[in-house]
């Protein structure tokens, strides 16, 4: 029972999220307003219980949310067999790039704090 508490209010953080993000005209999605509020929402016990009771259910059967992408995938092979080469390639492009931004991003303070420690 305390699972579907935890849907009910998974739900109502995103509908709350929803109703501000096209009633203020905001630039994000009502879900990401949602999560925030649900952030915001788990420190109190009355929802930290049943929204992680629920986490805990959707995590067990996570698999089975695959399956209609996998459906999708499956429905729509012409166009992978047609753009699948260079959905590949620009995937592969899209990590690295990533990974070398998060590289230089993290390595980027470094250099300039051991410049400062030489000096004293």
């Amino acid at each position: 029972m305390k699972g579907l508490r935890g849907l009910a209010w998974l739900l109502v953080f995103q509908s709350i999220g929803e109703v501000l993000s096209r009633f203020f005209s905001l630039p994000l999605p009502g879900p990401v307003l949602g999560l925030v509020l649900l952030l915001i929402g788990l420190r109190l016990e009355v929802i930290r219980e049943p929204v992680g009771e629920c986490a805990n259910f959707l995590l067990a059967h996570l698999s089975l949310l695959f399956i209609p992408v996998g459906v999708g995938v499956m429905t729509h092979l012409a166009l992978l067999a047609q753009y699948g080469g260079r959905m590949l390639l620009v995937i592969a492009l899209s990590t690295w790039i990533g990974l070398g931004v998060s590289a230089a991003v993290m390595w980027w303070p470094r250099p300039a704090a051991a410049a400062a420690n030489k000096k004293d």
